[in-house]
């Protein structure tokens, strides 16, 4: 008896590329893993236009949609539109009361306005933005790993994730979460599977234990 294949989507974070998942391995003989791409915002777009649009390159019904940080909360919209088999967000949020505080701030004031996006331009820009000493190191990082340099893009992005107000919450969203996310830190998330020592980029650095456990994550009903 031919086994059904089930397709499984994946959804980079902000700015990243699809090369975010080169680690991760799914059973061919049961799943086909296929990476979507962030696309140019039109002005002014709606995240549920956005998303509307993202869902046109999802050519299969009853997909798996996979979603890190930001595409987290994309593919939570794309769920509210299409219909969805499993839905799994990691290193990301299920609403507002999830972000820390210091975001919330942001939010409320409208900082994120003022975020100076337009003068990021190059990764060596990028890289003055994110703490640590090893600065080289962190640009090879930006270097493999960022796809869209675009203020506009970095804009929209910016304001999207801060002030998203999800219109629903999937009953059965799987959310996989690092105890060691400094973005998102573990102590605002509820209702995950924490991923011990895992941090913001942990599909890259934990990728071992996504491939052990995704598959039975997936099939579970």
């Amino acid at each position: 008896m031919h086994q059904e294949i089930i397709h499984v989507y994946f959804m980079p974070g902000m700015a990243a590329s699809p090369k975010i998942f080169e680690y991760i391995k799914l059973p061919e003989n049961k799943f086909k893993m296929h990476t979507l791409e962030w696309i140019n915002p039109l002005e002014n777009e709606s995240l549920s236009s956005y998303a509307s649009r993202i869902s046109k390159h999802i050519y299969h019904d009853n997909v798996v949609l996979v979603g890190i940080s930001f595409g987290g909360v994309l593919v939570q919209e794309i769920s509210t539109q299409i219909r969805v088999r499993k839905l799994i967000i990691i290193s990301s949020i299920k609403s507002a009361h999830e972000m820390p505080k210091r975001m919330r701030i942001v939010k409320s004031t409208k900082l994120y306005k003022l975020i100076p996006t337009h003068f990021v331009g190059g990764l060596e820009g990028l890289v003055k933005y994110v703490s640590g000493s090893d600065i080289t190191k962190r640009l090879e990082f930006y270097k493999k790993y960022l796809a869209v340099n675009d203020s506009q893009y970095l804009s929209w992005a910016i304001k999207n994730m801060l002030c998203w107000k999800p219109v629903k919450h999937h009953p059965e969203i799987i959310h996989i979460h690092g105890d060691k996310d400094s973005v998102f830190p573990i102590k605002n998330i509820s209702n995950c599977i924490t991923v011990k020592g895992g941090s913001h980029v942990m599909i890259i650095t934990k990728y071992k234990w996504f491939n052990a456990n995704l598959p039975e994550l997936i099939l579970k009903n």
